[in-house]
């Protein structure tokens, strides 16, 4: 019940921690996460540019 009412809340999500099988059935663990906000999925992605230009310079393709 009190993760159903953090779910309906905005922002909340439940995610799946792992999956098991126990004597025949199918065992969840589940986990509330709650998203990202906009300048964190900005400052991730500036992140991710910049190992990609770092690779690149690595390899001497200064083009690309």
């Amino acid at each position: 019940r009190k993760l159903i009412g953090k779910v309906e809340q905005k922002g909340y999500t439940l995610v799946p921690l792992n999956l098991h099988f126990s004597k025949g059935n199918v065992k969840c663990e589940i986990g509330l996460a709650r998203g990202k906000k906009q300048h964190d999925k900005r400052a991730t992605t500036k992140e991710r540019e910049w190992e990609v230009q770092k690779g690149r310079i690595a390899r001497g393709d200064l083009n690309a």
